[in-house]
């Protein structure tokens, strides 16, 4: 009925439907994805004047770490026909860029037979959003920018921004 391309659409009836992955081989996949979040300088100046980086609510990068691995594992539960996967690794860092932004990372593995790059993304994501959330008392001025897929290794293809 549909000769559509979209991968995640049936051939035959064009509905929405997870993409069968079972005759596919394993491989190691990795995925990277990044973001901005601008804080402004008064607010990264505050947060880095001391070694704990904190807010009232609590330490904010290590926080947005944990909430990003943890949204990285949960991303089959979040969106649509995604794969549950048992990643073999996730990482995410939080690095200042310059004096009113930072750079989160989140890097992503596993063996299997789909990629982990909507893993990557979402981790990047909930980390993000986890330090708008810490910070926004401080101000509501506050800009995630440039959620982007930086490489993935595996699979039928690699890339690389």
């Amino acid at each position: 009925m549909s000769d559509n391309k979209f991968s995640h659409l049936d051939k035959k009836t064009g509905l929405p439907a997870m993409v069968d992955v079972g005759e596919k081989a394993q491989t190691q996949r990795l995925a990277i994805a990044s973001c901005r979040v601008v804080l402004g300088k008064e607010i990264l100046q505050q947060l880095t004047e001391g070694t704990e980086l904190m807010t009232k609510k609590g330490p904010v990068f290590q926080t947005a770490i944990i909430a990003g691995t943890m949204g990285a594992k949960r991303t089959a539960e979040l969106i649509p026909l995604c794969h549950p996967l048992g990643m073999d690794d996730c990482k995410v860092t939080v690095d200042v860029l310059n004096e009113s932004e930072v750079i989160v990372r989140c890097s992503t593995k596993v063996t299997g037979k789909t990629g982990v790059e909507m893993e990557a993304l979402t981790g990047v994501s909930v980390a993000a959003l986890t330090i708008y959330d810490m910070c926004k008392a401080m101000s509501n001025d506050i800009v995630i920018q440039d959620i982007k897929l930086e490489e993935k290794k595996g699979g039928k293809r690699d890339f690389k921004r």
